[in-house]
């Protein structure tokens, strides 16, 4: 079932895994921008840009598998995709070309959704915060660091998926209590469904520009466990 909670447990404390990417601060819009400078350097004469944004995201799909997520994983998959669709070859010079779209994404500075250190520094005060993110260890360590965020977290993790296992695994490592642990993220994929597939409760905090792979419906709400909606991440102010 979906619910709306109108105040605070009365047993105190609870736990809250917290994701990072598109929930505390953008993410997306920085690979969407570079997808079209891709696209746009591709220029196609055959598929429509909508074409190569498919024949993309089933490139990202495969690379997924061997090189897991982010940059590393994103620029193969641009150069992967270049040479499936164009005519010319891939010419060092066409390459670099490439490699400089993952660089935009990389130099630029964490923009902090809005009212999220507020919001966090409430939470912290109150609940047990710990940040549960995937990806490439040192690409979201420095994400992390440069976020100036860490402080108000107990623990960190950084993991290669988010998945039923990965949640119980973390489940086990924290001596987390289900019933009073939360899942905080703007992904049905990665952060709602496996979550309560695990046994826990979940937020989900809708991003306009979620990644289309991580796109999917809402689960159906296991018995006795709860899924919480807001519009913006400080709305859990008002709900822990």
């Amino acid at each position: 079932m979906m619910v709306t909670m109108s105040a605070p447990p009365s047993n105190g404390a609870q736990t809250l895994l917290i994701d990072a990417d598109d929930t505390l601060w953008e993410n997306n819009i920085y690979f969407e921008r570079a997808i079209a400078n891709f696209i746009s350097f591709l220029n196609h004469h055959e598929y429509t840009p909508q074409e190569v944004r498919t024949v993309l995201n089933q490139v990202e799909r495969e690379s997924i598998l061997s090189h897991g997520y982010g940059l590393h994983s994103f620029t193969h998959s641009l150069v992967d995709c270049f040479e499936r669709l164009a005519v010319e070859p891939l010419t060092p010079a066409i390459r670099e070309t490439i490699h400089g779209f993952s660089r935009t994404i990389a130099e630029h500075p964490v923009e902090m959704l809005p009212e999220v250190p507020e919001t966090l520094g409430y939470l912290a005060e109150r609940h047990h915060l710990i940040l549960m993110t995937k990806g490439a260890i040192a690409e979201q360590t420095g994400k992390i660091e440069r976020s100036g965020l860490k402080e108000y977290f107990a623990a960190i993790e950084i993991v290669a998926e988010k998945d039923v296992p990965t949640y119980r695994s973390v489940i086990a490592k924290y001596e987390l209590t289900p019933e009073i642990t939360w899942m905080v993220g703007n992904s049905p994929k990665s952060d709602i469904n496996p979550s309560l597939g695990a046994g826990l409760n979940a937020i989900f905090v809708p991003h306009g520009n979620t990644w289309i792979l991580e796109h999917d419906d809402l689960a159906p709400v296991p018995n006795n466990q709860k899924l919480l909606v807001v519009e913006k991440f400080s709305e859990l102010r008002r709900h822990f």
